[in-house]
């Protein structure tokens, strides 16, 4: 693995180490938001899934209109300084939320950006390394954002065991995110003129019809999916100590940051879509068996453990099998409707998943998106015999 990594280009490595940076700050912030919302906000469930909803639907929206733009006109850095500068200003300000409402417009905001960023990003990930290499390049990236997110959570629990407070800690974000604007900056373009579109086209029409049946499949997966916030919300109810959530959300991290770079690097060598279809049957029987049978911290552990795997498994190989697909002058657009699509569906994904959590219980939830995220599986291997 060693001599491939060597052959990368720097762009791959600098889009890398801003990932890392903004994830350690928002993974300060992301474990300790359910804490927040429920013993200074006193909400709950389903306060968190409308808030969590709105911000994603936000982010969602934002990154077709960006992708779209970024094929007319192809320069990354506006967009990148755009995209962490945002949530640099939000992260911390969320020390100063007084209600749910002020907490949503604060985590709207930093959706907001990362609308701005993700498909012009993907986009130049893309185009920076060869067709047979999208696999491990889109590997090493998420293997450096999980890093960072294995950095932050471990950071919220050395702060809290310290006695810092919650407002105090949100307060921190403020020095990745100032490092995050700064290297962005400094992102140049892959070598080689990349001819612009002539006109703004986000049409789904005119993208490939494979392409537009993999984003159908891709959305029944997605709405399997709730935010990762009601595993550590589930945690908080079994009684797990504030100061040891983030330590339980750092072994997901981990576990995607040391699987990421190999399991997709895998895809360069083997169909990506049957190691797509493995990941999603995975996380239904992690979500659907475990998932609803989680009575315990330890068993909480072990289901975080395994989504990392799921994720290792299939998040560079979803992105590198979004680039296989379309020319690369839309790539912008074409992950643009990819991020649209899935950000889309996770808002009623949250929001239903914290209704039935507090209508029919914690098993209820995770029982039916474990049996959605199988349905999906089906769905993709049909799209790959076919």
């Amino acid at each position: 693995m060693l001599t491939p990594l060597r052959g990368l280009p720097s762009t791959v490595w600098m889009l890398g180490a801003i990932s890392l940076l903004n994830d350690a700050a928002s993974d300060l912030v992301y474990p300790l938001v359910p804490i927040f919302v429920a013993t200074v906000l006193g909400a709950g469930a389903q306060a968190l899934g409308l808030i969590e909803g709105i911000a994603n639907a936000t982010a969602a929206l934002l990154k077709l209109a960006s992708g779209a733009l970024y094929d007319r006109f192809p320069r990354a850095k506006g967009w990148l300084v755009a995209g962490y500068g945002f949530p640099a200003v939000a992260r911390p300000l969320i020390a100063l939320a007084t209600s749910t409402t002020v907490l949503g417009v604060l985590r709207v905001a930093d959706r907001i950006g990362k609308g701005l960023r993700s498909a012009p990003r993907d986009a130049l990930l893309a185009r920076s390394v060869a067709p047979e290499r999208r696999g491990l390049a889109f590997g090493v990236h998420r293997s450096m954002d999980h890093a960072g997110a294995v950095i932050g959570p471990l950071a919220a629990a050395a702060l809290l065991a310290w006695g810092v407070g919650l407002r105090e800690i949100f307060l921190w974000t403020l020095v990745p995110g100032a490092l995050c604007v700064g290297l962005a900056l400094s992102v140049r373009e892959p070598p080689g003129a990349l001819v612009p579109q002539a006109a703004i086209d986000w049409r789904l029409s005119t993208l490939p019809t494979r392409y537009r049946l993999y984003l159908l499949v891709m959305a029944v997966f997605t709405l399997s999916q709730a935010s990762n916030m009601f595993l550590l919300l589930r945690a908080a109810q079994l009684g797990v100590p504030p100061a040891q959530i983030p330590l339980l959300w750092a072994l997901q991290s981990v576990t995607a940051m040391v699987l990421s770079t190999p399991l997709s690097a895998l895809s360069d060598r083997l169909p990506r879509m049957p190691l797509i279809v493995g990941g999603w049957l995975l996380y239904g029987a992690v979500f659907g068996g475990l998932g609803a049978q989680a009575e315990s911290p330890a068993a909480i552990a072990l289901l975080l453990v395994l989504y990392g795997a799921v994720l290792a498994l299939t998040e560079g190989v979803e992105k590198a099998l979004v680039a296989d697909m379309v020319p690369p002058e839309r790539l912008g657009t074409a992950f643009g409707w990819f991020h649209l699509v899935s950000g889309l569906m996770l808002v009623p994904a949250s929001m239903g998943f914290g209704w039935i959590w507090e209508r029919s219980g914690p098993q209820a939830a995770f029982g039916l998106s474990g049996a959605m995220a199988g349905l999906a599986a089906l769905g993709l291997l049909a799209l790959w015999r076919r």
